[in-house]
């Protein structure tokens, strides 16, 4: 199979190598997936929402090339013949497994997850009809039994806070405390929130909501025994 250059590491620039290889030009791409006329015409990062229309666009194209650069730019037609589509999946998008810290950001508007924050996707039949944005890796015990040091939960972003589900598990991303996974609970005043752990030796805790940049709703857990 033909492989291509992985000189240009820019998201950008690997579009732009797509569009070269089939002959369609930047207008047409833009009008069709909906985007604005400059999309292409500097470097930068791309949203979730983005990244899942160019590989609804581009059926062929190789997910983790696109975000990363590495492998080829085609899905691999000798791999797709010996490794079959396990029933179900048909369809379904990679969901990025990403560093913790990568995601510090995710309650602005403007987060989107970069080429360098992601360790390996997952394809989850379960997930099917789920929204998750991201997933990561628990760190740490204060979650037990609920949740394990090592395991990956699936998130999704909360843009309001009256869509909270409260005593459910989040993720938090805290401006001093990094990220948190924790039961979120009402607090003392409509200024705060209480953290609370699964684990009796970590005591529950209020933090004040200026303090959070970001709640996203654990939707489901992968767990290696």
């Amino acid at each position: 199979m033909q492989k291509y250059s992985n000189k240009k590491k820019n998201i950008t620039d690997r579009i732009l190598q797509i569009l070269d290889l089939k002959g369609i030009s930047k207008y047409k791409f833009h009008k069709d997936l909906g985007f604005s006329n400059g999309f292409l015409d500097k470097s930068r990062d791309i949203g979730t929402d983005k990244y899942a229309k160019i590989l609804d666009y581009f059926t062929d194209i190789n997910p983790q090339w696109l975000l990363t650069g590495k492998g080829e730019m085609l899905r691999s037609e000798e791999l797709a013949s010996a490794q079959p589509v396990m029933k179900g999946t048909e369809g379904l998008k990679p969901i990025p497994l990403v560093y913790q810290d990568a995601v510090a950001g995710f309650g602005s508007g403007e987060f989107c997850i970069s080429e360098q924050d992601v360790k390996e996707y997952y394809v989850i039949p379960k997930f099917k009809h789920t929204k998750v944005d991201f997933m990561i890796e628990v760190r740490g015990n204060s979650m037990y039994p609920k949740y394990n040091s090592g395991d990956v939960v699936a998130c999704c972003i909360i843009q309001e806070s009256r869509f909270i589900q409260w005593n459910k598990p989040h993720v938090i991303a805290t401006m001093e405390q990094g990220i948190l996974v924790k039961r979120l609970l009402q607090g003392s005043s409509d200024d705060t929130l209480v953290l609370k752990s699964d684990n009796k030796d970590y005591p529950p805790f209020e933090v004040p909501k200026e303090e959070i940049t970001g709640i996203a709703l654990i939707v489901g857990v992968i767990r290696i025994e």
